[in-house]
């Protein structure tokens, strides 16, 4: 039986009306005006599949694989078709809630709660006859002790971000660890402090990261880099670093209240979160997520991370990069109205976007109203005006747009409404925006072809999210911009 406490746990929701997430279109902009670049394309499903998606895998022959919530794997023929004419075949079944799925080598992966398995089709029939346990060396002894996982890397292992115990403790082994599995089954344990992971994958640069979901030391959802030997912020799991050999305990745990750049400097361990995605802005429950690599088939965005969002039914995009050693980085709004609480996304090989999930209860706050769904995000081949990437300098910020900006409004440093805020660094369930400044632009140069302006600030605030509002911002054509706030997660400023 699905419980309050488990749904809660799995998707870090605080049980509250939706009305400030549906006021989120004042935000973002408009659905209609989104779809003018990005169109929304329904897979249907027959009545009879029972279909809750929580994990894609694109097959070598064209296939699109799904991973349902009760264990079920099924292969859909015509998925990227246009329109779609997806065949449904059940692949493999008898798992528990597959958050997790990598083809390799003529077998699946799958992640679930308490195992990663190889599942093969040894006889050509179509249908799974084999199952093999690569590794189960990690607790598991209630239904909030989720698990989620990578694809290969290219050593071949699975990495894997195991959720705590009731989301809140961890009383059974590595509960609140990243671990990665080898090909051969052996379970190598890689960094503590997790706390209700929703999405493993890697940026442009191939590092490893995990989307963290709101909640105790954890003031919003956020991007965590899965640093080897590193501690990712909940103090929880300290208790298993006597069975993780060559992994050191940290010799101090957070102080309750204080703020994560502090605590960073007492205690060397603790690794940042890359992107902070702010409450209701960006997102609520954020879950799978997916590096664009269509080579310019899905638009200007390649190399960007694309995330899902349960609670709100949206999709937004990342980028990050490394300062001083770690990883930092910005969120930007991309498409609302998809139809049911989001909990994974993958790209087909012609550069769509797909994204799927499903909702729990009527009681539970999810935007998107259908129970379950699949669908499709593709290019319409138009390029919407919009902030493309924001990079940190020394004295500021450089802005990359995907269309030339008019020159005279980008020289404008009042076009630049730049606002910080960071989050109090507790063990209390989010936290509010706290300590907040107003950026105080100082000039803004735009480049030689406008596709990008040097925004210089009196100041730039670490530890703080910089939060960007350029309504005023038009491109040479005199277009506005379609989404026109992104948000920049400082941790470290430039050297140089």
């Amino acid at each position: 039986m699905v419980t309050t406490r488990y749904i809660l746990a799995l998707l870090a929701i605080s049980i509250s009306p939706l009305s400030a997430a549906e006021d989120l279109g004042a935000m973002w902009g408009s659905a209609a005006q989104e779809a003018k670049y990005y169109p929304i394309v329904n897979i249907p499903i027959p009545p009879e599949v029972p279909m809750r998606p929580g994990s894609f895998e694109v097959l070598p022959d064209g296939r699109l694989a799904v991973g349902t919530r009760r264990g079920d794997i099924y292969f859909i023929r015509g998925a990227f078709e246009s329109p779609p004419k997806p065949d449904y075949q059940l692949f493999a079944s008898g798992q528990d809630e597959i958050f997790g799925l990598a083809w390799k080598d003529g077998a699946m992966t799958a992640t679930t709660f308490g195992e990663v398995t190889r599942i093969s089709d040894t006889d050509g029939d179509g249908v799974a006859d084999r199952y093999d346990t690569l590794a189960n060396n990690w607790g598991y002894a209630e239904g909030h002790e989720f698990a989620f996982g990578s694809k290969h890397d290219p050593e071949g292992n699975i990495w894997v971000a195991l959720g705590l115990s009731g989301s809140y403790e961890s009383h059974n082994l590595f509960r609140g660890w990243a671990v990665k599995v080898t090909p051969d089954g052996r379970m190598l344990p890689v960094c503590s402090g997790l706390r209700s992971p929703a999405g493993v994958g890697t940026n442009a640069q191939g590092v490893m990261f995990a989307i963290e979901s709101q909640g105790p030391w954890n003031g919003c959802c956020s991007l965590k880099h899965l640093k080897q030997g590193g501690f990712l912020g909940h103090p929880a799991s300290y208790n298993w670093y006597p069975f993780a050999p060559g992994v050191k305990a940290p010799a101090l745990e957070p102080k309750s209240g204080s703020r994560m750049g502090i605590e960073k400097k007492r205690l060397k361990e603790l690794v940042p979160p890359a992107v902070k995605f702010p409450y209701i802005k960006m997102g609520r429950s954020i879950s799978g997520f997916r590096l664009n690599q269509t080579d310019g088939k899905f638009g200007p965005f390649d190399g960007q991370i694309f995330l899902g969002d349960y609670t709100l039914s949206i999709v937004m995009r990342a980028t990050t990069e490394e300062i001083n050693g770690v990883w930092q980085g910005a969120c930007y709004p991309f498409r609302e109205g998809l139809a049911t609480g989001i909990m994974n996304v993958e790209f087909s090989p012609k550069g769509q976007l797909f994204a799927g999930g499903f909702t729990t209860s009527s009681q539970w706050p999810v935007r998107g109203k259908e129970p379950f769904a699949i669908q499709r995000i593709d290019w319409s081949g138009l390029v919407p005006f919009e902030i493309k990437e924001i990079n940190i300098r020394k004295a500021g910020f450089l802005v990359t747009f995907t269309k030339p900006v008019d020159p005279q409004v980008a020289a404008n440093p009042d076009v630049y409404n730049i606002t910080t805020y960071t989050h109090i660094y507790h063990a209390g369930y989010g936290s509010p925006e706290v300590d907040q400044t107003t950026a105080h632009v100082t000039k803004a140069v735009p480049s030689a072809d406008g596709l990008s302006v040097m925004v210089y600030l009196d100041k730039i605030m670490e530890d703080h999210i910089h939060d960007f509002d350029l309504a005023r911002m038009t491109s040479k054509e005199g277009e506005h911009l379609l989404h026109n706030k992104a948000y920049y997660t400082v941790n470290e400023i430039p050297n140089n």
